[in-house]
């Protein structure tokens, strides 16, 4: 057998891998950073609103659900809500100090019914 030392050591397969490793590195990456973007909502200093008519849905600081001015529970709504027809348009007015989770209710009612016409309406931007 020929016994002689390494004069050359073959560095493709070596090469291969990290350019595989470097590829899965900056795709991970890119998810990575995408995922993580942080919400700054916009301020309008003025918005055109189009004329038309809303049906209103409020949230109170107390958690109460109102439907067009009228106190109801999240039973009630989803049965007045299920009366009206599919192009609705809705108006979400929430306060600031209620839990999220009472917001995503009223959202998930609306989706569950099949309403895709939802707007929510924010303050306007001090200036």
């Amino acid at each position: 057998m020929d016994e002689r030392p390494f004069e050359t050591i073959n560095v493709i397969p070596f090469v291969d891998i990290m350019l595989v490793l470097l590829a899965m590195v900056l795709t991970t990456a890119n998810f990575i950073a995408t995922g993580r973007i942080p919400v700054a909502l916009p301020q309008a200093s003025h918005a055109d609103v189009e004329k038309q008519k809303n049906t209103i849905i409020e949230l109170a600081a107390d958690g109460q659900i109102y439907f067009e001015g009228q106190p109801a529970s999240k039973e009630e709504l989803e049965a007045r809500l299920a009366s009206l027809p599919a192009d609705a348009s809705f108006l979400i007015r929430a306060d600031r100090g209620i839990a999220f989770q009472r917001f995503i209710d009223v959202a998930d009612i609306l989706k569950g019914l099949k309403f895709t016409k939802v707007a929510v309406q924010v303050e306007g931007a001090a200036k």
